[in-house]
């Protein structure tokens, strides 16, 4: 079975190579790594690191070293992490190790999710029903954007020959919780939410209106229902049964159901052509929350032209990670590849049991790999639970 955990670049460099590699093999009985090849901005509180307790990321850099020629005349360029610049190729050393016995790599790869570049590409973002950009969201449909995203995982995967490349947020984004000290005192809802996360770029409404979709139908009656929400003494769901009740709550409305039936066209697509451009011998695999729909990501046409998925069940109960895990392999289909993300936080779990049993109920359904999050996050100790639930997991 497949067994990672989510690793950052500067964990490796602040402990050592020895020691981290050390740790996920004899402590945790992991058999891979997978690293943030590229990431976003964040604070991180460091619990093991010697050299520091809090560490802010540089926003929407990549931690590896492109190859010049993948990205001549692209208009979105990457820009290499200060701390790889300086500190050194920390992937290609994985790798290094790797093809002497070591760990598995799989590069964990934020692509659409990128302030940075958002600020500098605003035609490339996502806007909503009035035109206002989310900057922390590179559109889908956008073609710079995609060329982009395209390029940093052939680059990656040409370069470097990673086992599997873990691909984050190649999709729409919401709009609460994705930027910083951000302020509502309206009190939305999670339809709210979703709402004000549609996007009507340009790259949209073109892509959408070629297919046949009412664009600005669907735009109109979106910026109606934000409009309202807006103007509510108190929060109040339009739509009860939403998100439970998936794409249905959106039927009495056509305009809307049919762009949302659109809207994972370009999410499809755009894995389709990532898949494309990587090297063959790289599995590409997405991750994906349960109600992935709201991204535009529809599971089971995204296993037909990627190697399958890997389903971060956080927080959620072993009953409930298991259902999500069935429903996953029965949209991905059995040969595909399906794994599930568990995070090693006291608020996710209730100790090693608590993972175990999770993790149980995960491989029982279906899951043929697991991933934990995250190696610098989280005290050495909670790897003493990683390691005991998988000695007593169902097939090992």
């Amino acid at each position: 079975m497949h067994r990672s955990m989510w690793t950052y670049a500067w964990d490796i460099l602040d402990l050592g190579f020895d020691r981290v590699t050390g740790e996920l093999r004899d402590r945790a009985g992991l058999n891979s790594v997978s690293l943030a090849t590229s990431y976003h901005a964040g604070r991180f509180l460091q619990p093991r690191s010697p050299v520091r307790k809090a560490y802010f990321p540089e926003d929407g850099t990549i931690y590896f070293h492109p190859a010049p020629s993948r990205w001549d005349g692209m208009t979105i360029q990457p820009k290499v992490a200060d701390i790889i610049a300086q500190g050194g190729d920390v992937l290609r050393e994985l790798v290094r190790r790797r093809d002497t016995g070591g760990l598995k790599v799989c590069c964990w790869t934020v692509c659409l999710h990128n302030t940075r570049l958002g600020l500098l590409h605003p035609g490339a973002v996502t806007r909503n029903a009035f035109g206002d950009p989310n900057y922390y969201n590179l559109c889908p449909s956008n073609s710079d954007a995609r060329a982009y995203v395209c390029a940093l995982v052939a680059d990656l995967t040409h370069a470097y020959r990673p086992d599997i490349v873990e691909l984050e947020s190649p999709c729409f984004m919401g709009f609460a919780h994705e930027f910083h000290h951000e302020k509502d005192g309206v009190g939305l809802t999670a339809e709210d939410d979703f709402f004000l996360s549609l996007c009507f770029c340009e790259s949209c409404r073109a892509r959408a209106a070629a297919a046949g979709v009412d664009v600005e139908a669907a735009r109109r009656l979106v910026a109606q229902w934000i409009v309202e929400a807006c103007e509510r003494e108190v929060p109040k769901p339009r739509f009860p049964e939403f998100p439970a009740g998936g794409l249905a709550c959106f039927r009495q409305f056509p305009a809307v159901h049919e762009y949302l039936l659109w809207r994972t066209e370009p999410v499809t697509s755009l894995i389709a052509e990532i898949k494309a451009r990587a090297h063959a011998d790289c599995r590409i695999v997405l991750i994906d929350v349960a109600d992935g729909w709201l991204g535009g990501c529809d599971l089971q046409a995204i296993g037909k032209v990627c190697d399958g998925a890997i389903l971060c069940v956080y927080g959620r109960s072993p009953a409930e990670s298991a259902a999500i895990l069935r429903q996953g392999k029965a949209a991905l289909g059995h040969e595909k590849f399906l794994g599930a993300g568990l995070r090693v936080f006291p608020h996710d779990v209730k100790g090693a049991e608590g993972l175990a049993r999770q993790a149980d109920a995960c491989i029982t359904a279906g899951a043929r790999g697991l991933n934990f999050y995250n190696y610098g996050l989280v005290p050495a100790r909670r790897l003493d639970w990683i390691r005991e639930t998988l000695e007593h997991a169902p097939g090992e």
